[in-house]
């Protein structure tokens, strides 16, 4: 367990998230003027913590490791999975909870709200949103390996 505090990879990839969601919380706190808690743990949001933790991943390990090594390869491929995903399905997901959300508060079943929970809307990231965590990731990765 010990070796894990001495992963600077790992330690640089978890610093990003954390970094990531802690900004989203305070950016979050200052556009709307209101703390949620959600915004802490919770997907969605500037800056994008998903992308911040694969870019910290895959700098590090291209620091670490060469830039030209199979692992940075895979971690590679692996953030541009994860990115698209954030930009493509996530969002979609997203853009498809709203309108959902927006049917349940406008129809009534038998006089009674179809639903009483609503959808997570909060799924996806804008483009702006997943430049942000690039920039954290990155940021983040070359704080803890060069330094």
């Amino acid at each position: 367990m010990e070796s894990l505090w001495d992963n600077r990879v790992m330690i640089s990839a978890f610093a990003a998230w954390m970094t990531a969601q802690m900004l989203k919380t305070l950016i979050y706190r200052i556009l709307y003027k209101r703390f949620d808690k959600e915004r802490i743990f919770g997907s969605g949001g500037m800056p994008s913590s998903h992308t911040a933790t694969v870019i910290a991943l895959t700098v590090s390990v291209g620091i670490r490791e060469g830039f030209a090594c199979s692992m940075f390869a895979v971690c590679a491929v692996f953030s541009m999975v994860v990115i698209y995903d954030a930009l493509g399905v996530r969002r979609e997901t997203g853009r498809q909870g709203e309108v959902i959300n927006r049917i349940i508060r406008e129809f009534l079943l038998d006089g009674k709200p179809i639903s009483e929970e609503n959808m997570k809307t909060l799924v996806g990231h804008t483009p702006l949103e997943v430049l942000g965590g690039v920039i954290v990731g990155l940021g983040i990765s070359l704080l803890f390996m060069l330094l």
